[in-house]
């Protein structure tokens, strides 16, 4: 089968917009991953004394993590109504409504008050609040990568939907400087300033993402009359094998990220392996790290395909799984340092780097944002109980249970890469050479 890359209506060297239509969806996706992940980080290391105080420390901690959860569960419900709307009305208009309820739901964070000031009202109002923060996340995905890739030249789809990929790690770089000046700031403060200075982030994502043109594969949709009258039922009726491919191959990236540095920041906190601050600054190299791996990822994936790429990695992580925690138990800095660069840029980036041009190349274009968003959001869900279970874990088998945990996800990663077909084999990327050869430049504007 011929992968929609080479059917697309787009055209083969991209549009003259494409790297503004990459830089404004990563710009968006920096933005909403900060203010997603920082709740991560502050649910890690205080939101277990803050809205839980009355509970032990594993209790404490186990609450904070399961109100983390809620937020990874709500996704898949911003990821059908994101993905619906991407297909019946367009991709623009998702990215601009998701960023503007993440920004605001993040503002009300550094707003809330305290279990010591409002009772059981403050977790109550801190759920309510995950909640839209997932809502939103889950919606803007499927836009940012939409618009990328279908603006992006036929050989470069992989590097150019890895720059909006690697928003992820620009948005996790930023909350842990961010968190890392903050922790000297006395009282609330510590956990507060992080989400209240994402206010500075959305107004400057919003002025750029204005400016993004739509997709001309949505257009071009929408003018010949295929738009479909009901996208996710569509999807689900004929393209559902992917979607459960999809939902494998993503939980393996996610969930693994949720054991290799969500919990194990606070397993190095609780384990007094590293100090709050040596946590965090292991998160800032290696997330600094993350943002051109992420790219180069992506880059490597138009070289060689997909696939290869997500099997070799995959396979990397079941063997990585027992000596990731082995090497933090030595409670050395240096140690602990390499193993969350290693966990995060090759375990979590490559993968990540792989899925934003795989994705779209599973899925018909009219269909397109349905069936990426539900394959990438349904995954989250698995993650965001992933740090609850795995703390569950630990208290059962000790590290073992968080180690052999990571293994079977990159396990069940590796099973549905070798279950996917590839969209970008020798086939597709030789007929896509000959096109590029064949097709002039366009001008003025070029894009390479």
């Amino acid at each position: 089968m011929r992968s929609e890359a080479l059917t697309m209506r787009g055209p083969v060297h991209g549009t003259p917009d494409a790297r503004r239509v990459a830089w404004g969806s990563t710009a968006g996706a920096v933005i909403e991953s900060y203010d997603f992940i920082g709740f991560g980080t502050a649910a890690a290391l205080y939101f277990g004394h803050a809205f839980f105080p009355g509970a032990s420390p594993v209790i404490g901690t186990l609450s904070a993590f399961a109100t983390l959860g809620v937020g990874f569960v709500a996704r898949p419900i911003g990821g059908i109504i994101g993905g619906h709307l991407g297909d019946k009305i367009g991709r623009k208009p998702v990215l601009v409504t998701s960023l503007i309820v993440m920004g605001l739901a993040t503002f009300a964070i550094g707003l809330l008050p305290t279990y010591e000031t409002a009772g059981v009202l403050a977790p109550v109002l801190l759920v309510t609040v995950r909640i839209i923060q997932g809502v939103a996340y889950g919606a803007e995905w499927g836009g940012a990568i939409l618009m990328t890739y279908e603006h992006a030249p036929w050989r470069r789809k992989g590097a150019f939907t890895g720059i909006v990929q690697a928003g992820f790690p620009i948005g996790l770089l930023l909350a842990n400087l961010v968190f890392l000046v903050s922790v000297n700031l006395s009282g609330d403060w510590a956990w507060r300033v992080p989400f209240l200075a994402s206010l500075i982030l959305v107004i400057v994502g919003l002025i750029v993402r204005s400016r993004v043109p739509e997709s001309p594969v949505f257009e071009d949709v929408r003018d010949s009359g295929e738009i479909a009258k009901a996208p996710i039922v569509q999807v689900l009726r004929e393209d559902w094998r992917n979607v459960l491919r999809g939902i494998g191959l993503r939980i393996a990236e996610t969930a693994g990220y949720a054991v290799a540095v969500t919990y194990m920041i606070s397993y190095l906190k609780s384990q007094e392996l590293a100090t709050s601050g040596a946590t965090i600054m292991a998160l800032c190299i290696a997330s600094a790290i993350g943002i051109g791996a992420t790219i180069a990822w992506g880059g490597l994936t138009d070289r060689i395909g997909r696939r290869p790429v997500y099997v070799w990695v995959t396979l990397f992580g079941a063997l990585w799984a027992i000596p990731m925690f082995l090497l933090v138990n030595t409670a050395s800095v240096i140690a602990i340092v390499i193993t969350v660069v290693v966990s995060y840029a090759v375990c979590q980036n490559a993968l990540a780097g792989s899925q934003g041009a795989w994705f779209p190349e599973l899925f018909q274009a009219r269909t397109r944002s349905s069936g990426a968003s539900l394959a990438y959001q349904i995954s989250a869900m698995i993650s965001g109980v992933t740090p609850f279970v795995t703390t569950l874990l630990f208290l059962w088998l000790g590290w073992a249970g968080p180690a052999l945990l990571f293994l079977a996800y990159s396990a069940l990663g590796l099973v549905s890469a070798l279950l996917t077909r590839e969209t970008w084999s020798t086939r597709e990327r030789e007929a896509a050479a000959r096109a590029t050869a064949e097709t002039p430049l366009p001008e003025p504007h070029r894009v390479s």
